[in-house]
């Protein structure tokens, strides 16, 4: 029977190239690749009507989840209420402050 080198590799998920790259060393070498292009003339950029477009799909496939819609729109719920009460408790902190020096002068 042959001995199959390539049978004897372990099968892993071991990175390899650009995956084992650090991430500033991926960045670096992904900026070099896009100056090089728009240098070139063949780097693609976005105009405003193809960018509406693209967010608009964007947004339509995150709209699908709809537990992911409701955690957001909760988030802002929560949020909102939280900066009216931070703003109610100035409100009654600088009203308390103006008759604490003022006094009630009648």
């Amino acid at each position: 029977m042959a001995n199959n080198s390539a049978s004897d590799k372990p099968k892993g998920t071991a990175k390899r190239g650009f995956a084992a790259m650090d991430e500033a060393t991926q960045r670096a070498i992904a900026s070099k690749g896009g100056q090089a292009a728009h240098q070139k003339g063949t780097a693609h950029e976005f105009d405003s009507e193809e960018a509406r477009r693209a967010g608009q799909k964007g947004g339509e496939a995150v709209s699908r989840d709809r537990e992911h819609m409701a955690a957001i729109g909760r988030k802002g719920g929560e949020s909102r209420q939280s900066a009216a009460r931070a703003n109610a408790e100035k409100s009654r902190a600088a009203a308390s402050e103006q008759s604490a020096k003022g006094g009630n002068k009648q």
